[in-house]
Formats: structure tokens, C-alpha cells, sequence
């Protein structure tokens, strides 16, 4: 290994390292994020591996392969996962060539839970279709070039679009990426249901393409050795192998075009229109006071910052796709409306990691708990504006292409419960969990808060279907008892009754904790 290989390598593990000192909840989050992540891998490796000798287990290996790289293109441009520690702009100043970053880069990105977890699903992927000695040896290869074909892709990719997001126009349509990740999730969706009922064979003529397509033609190849088809094996090894050459070139010349070319963030230029309002004359419907302020400051962030847009969109977008999708498929249930609302929820988590820096502003005027509160009320109204009649279009538009008007109240009911819980767990994850969103770059996350993130948006869902038991057990009841059918209408008043009440209860348990914690708040939020 070169010294700046070894060099690079040891900077990520120290960043890794210090990361996790930082503090005990981070480690924990780590630690429980590494945990569930492995055990996962580790089930979905038993799985594969049940497969061996099944006629259809080439296809399964194939796709699952192909998935898995598709995973590593898209990833690391919309979530914290993946590498959060190095970020190529930073070591624009030091005396590097391109091609010794490159390497360096590479080996450090193999170092982490996700190349770990990678790395066990193309082993499981590899080892069902491996029959021989021979395969088991082509298996090794297969898998290692399978796995730095990902790394690389996923490299390639961000450095490709490290800087869309440094400028406004760029970065506005980057939003538009949050659409392309929708469909394609709900595409993967119907696949997986007509899977499950016209079997595996359907991936037939799929898996023919794909064991030629790379990374998937390594783990084709352990098929072909398999089978006793060498010289295929070897082509298609070769495929695998120009493919990470190409990707490996391209990377390296978006890497040295992105360390010598200006950055965009000092071409900005005054945009006309800039100081519109941000829903047009919305700020004058808006409550006078400090409630109104902050209402404002965040409407502002919906409308102008690009991550916070982008978010907001994919949110959107998902929330209409998945229940409208379904119902148009047929197989949908009115209770898919629900996922619209559970969707916006998220946006309440991690309300001061958009400010960043900035939040000693708000920091300077919070004196009190009442003040904490009124702030957290005020973004909890913000996004109310947005998320309840977004979530009662949805409702109603799956309501009529199902047809089952009857169930409309009930199921307007259980969204406005699990928007009120998303929104309460959303207050107390801020103040308890609170992580940085970087302003330049395409990371989510500041470095070493990654697992933090996951960690207080997983939790704080789980805890929101818990408090919604229930309003959910309320709705099995009044539809299994005799005669219950006839009032289910109650679950309207009574969901929205219950949701906004336990919005009031999390905003008034966070507030104290805010207040008495926007120190390390500023601290957390400024990162990165």
C-alpha cells in the first residue's frame, strides 16, 4: 500500500474514531446502527445461501447484485449512508495527482459498515450459484470485483455531482432526483408483488441480460464456471473488469476537473425575485407574534434552501406515488393514504439541523421554556400548513379511485393521529438528537453524525406508530365488532382530537430539553 493510500486510510479510521468520542449517544447509535445493518446482511446471506440448487437461483443472485449497485449509484446522493468521512474538495489544496488519490480513495471507501454489509450479500449472491472448487475460486475474484465496481460507481457518481448542490440553479434541479428515486422505489414495489404471484421464473429473461450487464456479470461468471463454461466465465470476468477500468478513468478525470476548477459558491450572483415571500402572500395570512415569525423562517427554508426543497419534494412525491400507484394496480388498501402522512412527519425531525450555524440566532432569543416551546410550535405550524391539507388530498384521491367512500373518515382520522405523533417525536428528536446538514456538497449529514441520523428518524418513527396504538386498535375494534361499521365516523373527530393533543404534549417535553441544551445544540447543528 503507497503512503498516501495508508495515509488516506488512516485519516478516515481517525475521523471514524473521533467521531464515536464524541459522545456516548453517538456511539450508541453507531453501535445499534452497525448492529441492525450486519444482521440484516447476515439473514439476507442465510437466504441466499437456502437458495443453492434452486433452478431459479441464478436469477435471484443476478438481480440482487444489480440492485445492490443501483444502491451505491443513488444512495450517497439523498441519505447519510455511505462515506460521510471524505469529502475529495477538502484536499484540494495539498500536492496530490489524481491517480494516487484515486487509489487512496478507493481503498478508504472499503473501510465502513456499508462495504461490509455490501460484501456479505455478494458472497451470499456469489456462493448460491457456485458449484465446484473452481467456481468457489472464481467466486473470491468475482466478489472482490463486484464490490470495488460499486465502490467505484458510487465514487464516480458523487464526485460527478459534488458541486450540483453549490449552486441555486443546480441544486433546484437536484430536487428533481427525489421524483426519479420515488418511481423507481414504487417500481421495485410492483415487481416484488407480481413476484409473488407468477414466481421466480419471471426473472428469467431479466437475469439472461443482466449476467452480461457488470457488476452482475462477476457473479454470472461463478454460474458460468459452474456450468463448465470457462471461456464465458472469463469473458464475462473481463466485462467486469473493463467496467471498473472506465469507471475508475471517469472518476478520475470528474476528480481532477473538480479540483482545479472554480468552485461555484463564488460565482453566486443576485437572483431577481429573491425577495419574494415564500408561498406568495402567505406571510400576510400568517399569526402576528413570534409564532408568525418562525412560521415564516420556515416556510422560507421550504421554498429557497435546495436540500430542505429536496427533501420536501421527494416527501411529497413518495406520499401521492405509493397509495395512488397501488390503487391504480388494483391490489392497494384505502389505509395506504396514511404513508402521505407519515411521509411529511419526517420533516419535523432534525428542525435545527437546517439552520446550522445560523441557530445562534434563534439560540440568542430563547430565555425560557415558553420561548423554546413558541419556537417549536411556530415550525410544527409551518409544517402543518403544507402536510395536512397535502395529506387529506392524498386521502381523498385514493378514497375515489378505490371507491370505498365509507372508509374515508376512519382513515382521515388514523392520518391526522400519525401526523400529530410524527410531529410530537419530531419536536423531541430535535432537541435530543440534533445533527448537522452541510451546506456545500451532496451529503446529508456532517461526518460522524451519519448514524445519529439514522438512529433519531428510525426511532422517532417507531415511536410514533406506538402512539398511535391507540387510535389503531380504536380502528380494528369499531371494524370487527358487530354494528361497530357504524361508527367509525368517530375516528375522525377523535384522530384528529388525539393528534393534535399528543403534537401538544411532545412540543411541551421538548421544550425544557431545548432550552436547557442550546449549547451543545449550536454545537451539533454546526458541524460540517
Amino acid at each position: 500500500m503507497s503512503a498516501v493510500t495508508s495515509t488516506v486510510v488512516r485519516l478516515k479510521l481517525s475521523l471514524l474514531r473521533n467521531g464515536l468520542r464524541q459522545s456516548g449517544g453517538r456511539r450508541a447509535a453507531f453501535v445499534a446502527s452497525a448492529v441492525v445493518a450486519l444482521l440484516f446482511a447476515a439473514l439476507q446471506l442465510v437466504g441466499l445461501l437456502a437458495l443453492r440448487g434452486h433452478a431459479h437461483a441464478d436469477a435471484v443472485a443476478l438481480l440482487g447484485t444489480s440492485v445492490l449497485a443501483l444502491g451505491w449509484a443513488v444512495m450517497p446522493l439523498f441519505f447519510p449512508g455511505g462515506d460521510e468521512t471524505l469529502d475529495p474538495t477538502r484536499l484540494v489544496m495539498l500536492p496530490l495527482r489524481p491517480r494516487p488519490l484515486v487509489r487512496a480513495l478507493l481503498a478508504a471507501s472499503l473501510v465502513g459498515i456499508g462495504p461490509l454489509f455490501t460484501l456479505l450479500l455478494l458472497a451470499g449472491c456469489a456462493l448460491s450459484v457456485a458449484h465446484g472448487t473452481g467456481a468457489y475460486v472464481t467466486a473470491v475474484a468475482g466478489v472482490s470485483m463486484a464490490l470495488l465496481v460499486c465502490v467505484a460507481l458510487a465514487r464516480t457518481v458523487a464526485t460527478a455531482n459534488v458541486r450540483l448542490l453549490t449552486s441555486r440553479k443546480g441544486r433546484d434541479l437536484a430536487v428533481l432526483s427525489g421524483l426519479v428515486i420515488a418511481i423507481g422505489a414504487q417500481l421495485v414495489n410492483f415487481g416484488a408483488q407480481r413476484l409473488g404471484s407468477a414466481g421466480l421464473g419471471e426473472l428469467a429473461p431479466v437475469a439472461d441480460v443482466l449476467r452480461w450487464v457488470p457488476p452482475a456479470s462477476a457473479v454470472g461468471a461463478v454460474r458460468s464456471v459452474s456450468e463448465g463454461s470457462y471461456g464465458t466465465a472469463a469473458a464475462q470476468l473481463l466485462l467486469c473488469a473493463a467496467a471498473l477500468g472506465l469507471l475508475v478513468a471517469v472518476w478520475a478525470r470528474g476528480l481532477t476537473r473538480l479540483m482545479t476548477s472554480p468552485d461555484g459558491s463564488t460565482l453566486q450572483a443576485a437572483e431577481p425575485g429573491a425577495r419574494d415571500r415564500p408561498a406568495g402572500g402567505l406571510g400576510r395570512l400568517l399569526p402576528a407574534g413570534r409564532t408568525g415569525t418562525v412560521m415564516d423562517r420556515s416556510l422560507r427554508y421550504i421554498w429557497r434552501d435546495p436540500k430542505t426543497k429536496a427533501a420536501w419534494v421527494t416527501s411529497l412525491a413518495i406520499g401521492l406515488i405509493v397509495p395512488v400507484f397501488n390503487a391504480l394496480q388494483g391490489t392497494g388498501s384505502i389505509y395506504f393514504a396514511c404513508f402521505a402522512a407519515g411521509m411529511l412527519g419526517i420533516q419535523m425531525y432534525n428542525q435545527f439541523g437546517q439552520d446550522t450555524s445560523a441557530f445562534w440566532m434563534v439560540a440568542m432569543a430563547i430565555a425560557s421554556p415558553r420561548d423554546a416551546y413558541v419556537e417549536l410550535r411556530g415550525r410544527a405550524l409551518a409544517l402543518l400548513v403544507i402536510t395536512l391539507p397535502y395529506a387529506t388530498l392524498v386521502t381523498v384521491v385514493t378514497t375515489a379511485m378505490l371507491g370505498d367512500w365509507a372508509r374515508l373518515p376512519e382513515v382521515l382520522g388514523l392520518s391526522f393521529a400519525l401526523l400529530g405523533a410524527m410531529l410530537a417525536t419530531g419536536a423531541w428528536t430535535s432537541a435530543r438528537f440534533p445533527y448537522s446538514i452541510p451546506q456545500e456538497g451532496h451529503k446529508n449529514v456532517a461526518p460522524g453524525q451519519g448514524s445519529l441520523a439514522w438512529i433519531s428518524i428510525f426511532g422517532g418513527m417507531v415511536a410514533a406508530a406506538l402512539l398511535c396504538a391507540p387510535v389503531i386498535t380504536l380502528t380494528i375494534w369499531l371494524n370487527v365488532s358487530a354494528g361497530g361499521d357504524a361508527w367509525t365516523w368517530l375516528l375522525l373527530p377523535v384522530g384528529a382530537a388525539y393528534g393534535a393533543g399528543i403534537t401538544a404534549i411532545g412540543l411541551r417535553l421538548a421544550a425544557p430539553r431545548t432550552a436547557a441544551h442550546l449549547p451543545e445544540i449550536l454545537t451539533a447543528v454546526s458541524k460540517g
